[in-house]
């Protein structure tokens, strides 16, 4: 297969009119998207992406519950906003839109308690303190698991 120039195969999608539409589209989320960033909150921004905008509305998602319920109480002002920047805006919608875990996934590091040697005596003496029960058996699990770690530096 021959290689167009990258000229013009930029000339072609320039003249094919579903790829016209396709590039204001994007041209026009991502200049939605610098008016948000502009206009949110910080500790926000990062978590909202713009979405369509059709008939007025314009759709915003967001992986949080939190966060969409701020985004919620913020509505009425960033619409103001919006249209104030030139924006033909009526309503928000707000959606949530979980984030998938990424394809390279590492999983996550195993947790390590870290005792100290008079939080291990407590947890200890604790243990040999409780009748026999389901929290003895798991305190007894613990402290044996850190007895070496403690034993070793006496």
């Amino acid at each position: 297969m021959k290689h167009l120039p990258q000229r013009h195969l930029l000339t072609v999608l320039e003249s094919h009119q579903p790829f016209m539409q396709l590039r204001a589209s994007i041209e026009q989320i991502n200049a939605l998207n610098q008016d948000l960033l502009a206009l949110l909150p910080d500790y926000l921004a990062p978590h909202v992406l713009p979405g369509l905008l059709q008939e007025s509305t314009l759709t915003l998602f967001t992986n949080h519950n939190a966060c969409a319920a701020r985004l919620r109480h913020l509505a009425p002002g960033l619409t103001q906003s919006l249209q104030q920047r030139g924006w033909l805006i009526q309503n928000l919608k707000i959606r949530i839109r979980p984030q998938l875990p990424p394809l390279t996934h590492q999983p996550a590091p195993i947790k390590q308690a870290h005792l100290t040697a008079t939080g291990f005596a407590q947890l200890q003496q604790l243990s040999e303190q409780l009748e026999p029960s389901p929290l003895q058996s798991a305190l007894n699990r613990m402290v044996s698991r850190y007895q070496n770690s403690f034993n070793s530096c006496s």
